[in-house]
């Protein structure tokens, strides 16, 4: 499976949890058995989704702190999806590219939240190198 389509379930999967509560494995299979995905969901989809989720709490502290004039709480469930995935990779996959992490989330809220002004898109791209940023400079 492309690491992109794993992205998309990782965020779909987050947003759905967000809203129903529903398990980790019953949500990444009615996601895929949606996007009519044959394949066998990667370790990946869930290593990441019960990272975010493990990690939630510092996640959410490193992007309220870095809103400017904005609350968590005003985010759109799919933005903070995103973001959260996002800020979960910046954090804690050291491997990966910051300047793709960011690129696929950009990608994702044009496929997922944008209205067609892509002030979505540009809020997400601003938040998110400035957390790449904050992260850096703490390490």
């Amino acid at each position: 499976m492309k690491r992109k389509t794993e992205r998309e379930i990782i965020v779909l999967a987050l947003y759905s949890m967000e809203l129903s509560g529903n398990e980790v494995e019953d949500t990444v299979n009615f996601i895929m058995k949606q996007k009519r995905i044959k394949e066998e969901p990667t370790e990946y989809i869930y290593e990441s989704i019960r990272g975010v989720l493990e990690n939630l709490l510092q996640i959410d502290e490193v992007i309220s702190q870095n809103l400017e004039n904005y609350k968590i709480n005003r985010l759109n469930y799919v933005d903070l999806a995103i973001i959260r995935f996002a800020t979960y990779e910046l954090m804690y996959r050291n491997e990966l590219h910051p300047a793709i992490i960011i690129n696929e989330a950009v990608e994702l809220t044009k496929k997922y939240s944008e209205l067609d002004d892509f002030k979505a898109s540009a809020f997400n791209n601003k938040l998110l190198d400035k957390i790449r940023v904050s992260l850096e400079s703490r390490r």
